[in-house]
């Protein structure tokens, strides 16, 4: 399975923005934002939701859905 769970690069890039910045917005080291980009860690839900408001988008399209197993019940 893809490790790739969240799409903060993608879409810092398609709004022309950088990791700098957005560490910079959230007063979060750089390292950490770049630990986002590539999918080392993930960032909290509330830390999610400001990312989404900064960049004028909605939480869902930070996130990737595809190959998310199902729980099993």
């Amino acid at each position: 399975m893809d490790k790739d769970i969240n799409r903060i690069k993608v879409v810092l890039a398609e709004k022309k923005r950088t990791n700098k910045w957005l560490a910079e917005q959230l007063g979060k080291d750089p390292a950490t934002v770049s630990k986002w980009c590539t999918n080392s860690c993930q960032p909290t839900l509330e830390t999610l939701m400001k990312i989404a408001k900064l960049l004028n988008v909605e939480p869902g399209e930070l996130m990737r859905f595809k190959d998310i197993p199902e729980p099993i019940a």
